[in-house]
C-alpha cells in the first residue's frame, strides 16, 4: 500500500519518547481509539499528560501541531504534575531544539473538562468537542478514565443498557477522530479476571492475565489498540536509579503483533528502557 495515498493511516502521535515510538511503531495511531488499562500506579495519567505535551510538537518532532482535550471523570486534573513535566521538558525531549521548545506555550493549549455522568460526557463529546475542534487548533481527546462513570451509573443486572451506551460512545468518538484526524486516548482500569470467561478473554487477547480491562467485549470491539500497563516489583537498571521498572504490553492492535516493553517514571516523565 502506498503510504502517501493514506497519510491518516501511518501517521502516528509521539509519546515522547523514542524507545516507546519504536515499540509501539511509531506511536499512537490518529485515527481511532486506543485504550490504556492497568492497575492504580501502572502510570497511566503519566503517559497521558506526556501524550498532550508531545501533540503539541509539529509533525517533524512527532507530534500534530496543536492542543489536547483532557476529560476527567475520576480526579481533579493533575496540574502540578503538568507543570513540572513542562519544566522539564528540554531534558526529556532532547530530540528538539531548545529554542523550539521555549516557543511552545504548552500549558495554554490544555482544555480541561471534569465531567460527572455519563449524559454529561456525551453531551461535551456531541456538542462541545466539535465547537471545539472547529474553533482551535486541538487534535487529541483523553479520557481519564472511561471506566468510572460506567461502574458508577450501572449494576451487574443493567448489562445490555451499558453495553448499549457503550456502543454509542464508540461510535461517537470514531466519528470526531474521523472527521478531526485527532486520536482518542482512553485510560481504563482493571478488573480480577473471571476464570469462567475463557472464550471472551481469548477474544479480548487476555487469556493468561490475572486481571482484565473493565467495561467487557462491548467496549473492546470499539478500540484500534489496546496496551496494558502493569508496575512491577523491581528496580530500574542503571542510569534509572530509584525508579520502579513498569511494564508496557501491546495486548492487540492491527500493525503490532502482541510485544511487551519495559518503562519508568520520572520527575522528567515516561521513558522506555532498552532490554537488550
Amino acid at each position: 500500500m502506498d503510504k502517501a495515498s493514506f497519510p491518516s493511516q501511518h501517521q502516528k502521535l509521539s509519546l515522547g519518547c523514542s524507545l516507546l515510538n519504536n515499540f509501539l511503531r511509531g506511536g499512537i495511531p490518529i485515527i481511532g481509539i486506543t485504550e490504556l488499562a492497568g492497575e492504580s500506579s501502572a502510570g497511566k495519567t503519566q503517559i497521558a499528560l506526556q501524550l498532550c505535551l508531545s501533540v503539541q510538537y509539529s509533525a517533524e518532532y512527532g507530534g500534530l501541531g496543536a492542543g489536547a482535550v483532557y476529560i476527567c471523570t475520576e480526579d481533579s486534573f493533575p496540574s502540578k504534575r503538568l507543570q513540572q513535566l513542562i519544566k522539564f521538558q528540554h531534558k526529556l525531549r532532547t530530540d528538539v531544539p531548545a529554542d523550539v521548545i521555549r516557543s511552545i506555550h504548552f500549558g495554554d493549549s490544555i482544555y480541561i473538562e471534569h465531567m460527572a455522568d455519563i449524559d454529561t460526557l456525551t453531551d461535551c463529546i456531541t456538542k462541545k468537542l466539535p465547537i471545539l475542534f472547529r474553533r482551535s487548533p486541538v487534535r487529541l481527546i483523553v479520557i481519564d478514565s472511561i471506566a468510572a462513570l460506567f461502574r458508577c451509573e450501572f449494576t451487574a443486572k443493567d448489562a445490555a443498557l451499558k453495553a448499549k451506551h457503550l456502543q454509542s460512545l464508540g461510535a461517537k468518538l470514531h466519528h470526531l477522530s474521523t472527521i478531526f484526524t485527532a486520536p482518542v486516548f482512553c485510560i481504563n482500569q482493571v478488573t480480577d479476571t473471571m476464570k469462567d470467561a475463557d472464550t471472551a478473554l481469548n477474544l479480548m487477547g487476555l487469556q493468561d492475565k490475572k486481571v482484565q480491562p473493565a467495561l467487557g467485549i462491548s467496549w473492546s470491539n470499539q478500540l484500534l489498540m489496546r496496551l496494558m500497563v502493569s508496575r512491577t516489583q523491581l528496580m530500574a537498571p542503571l542510569p534509572h536509579t530509584g525508579c520502579i521498572l513498569r511494564n508496557m504490553e501491546v495486548i492487540f492492535a492491527p500493525h503490532i503483533p502482541p510485544s511487551t516493553c519495559y518503562y519508568t517514571v520520572d520527575l522528567e516523565g515516561v521513558k522506555g528502557i532498552d532490554a537488550t
